[in-house]
């Protein structure tokens, strides 16, 4: 873990006591350096107030659903802590089904519906290839909004 995860969560415990002392989830978006480290650039520009995974993934990685009130660390590609997020809403959806405002308040590429799903499928492809889980119309998404309680 990068030192600067514990930091940014110790500060924002300085101003939110009530926050739980367990450190919360680390993580990146997306799973190459350049998208990952453009999310999180997004996320502390205020632009990226969504995210979307698929319960395929989750099961693989064996990570939770999301829920609401849960915190998390957003980092960058090389773990360098960027903003604190608080989970506002999920929202179990087919990939078919997620619509253009979900796409916007995810906040990449040109805010379509259209460049959202064909990013998505792309990413979904590769993070669920060899497994028995398929990209498709019916894969289950998980969508979930936040908010950024910290900025580093």
């Amino acid at each position: 873990m990068h030192p600067s995860v514990p930091e940014l969560w110790r500060l924002y415990r300085e101003i939110a006591p009530a926050a739980p002392a367990e450190i919360p989830a680390a993580f990146y978006f997306c799973d190459n350096r350049e998208d990952a480290d453009i999310c999180a650039d997004l996320v502390v520009q205020g632009r990226k107030r969504a995210t979307a995974c698929s319960l395929a993934e989750l099961e693989l990685s064996g990570q939770p659903v999301p829920q609401a009130g849960d915190f998390a660390i957003v980092t960058d590609w090389d773990g360098r802590a960027r903003a604190v997020i608080r989970t506002k809403a999920v929202e179990i959806r087919a990939f078919i089904e997620v619509n253009a405002e979900f796409a916007r308040e995810e906040g990449e590429g040109d805010l379509s519906l259209e460049w959202w799903r064909t990013a998505h499928r792309a990413y979904f492809e590769r993070v669920l290839a060899g497994s028995r889980h398929t990209a498709d119309d019916a894969l289950l998404i998980a969508c979930e909004r936040f908010e950024v309680v910290l900025r580093a």
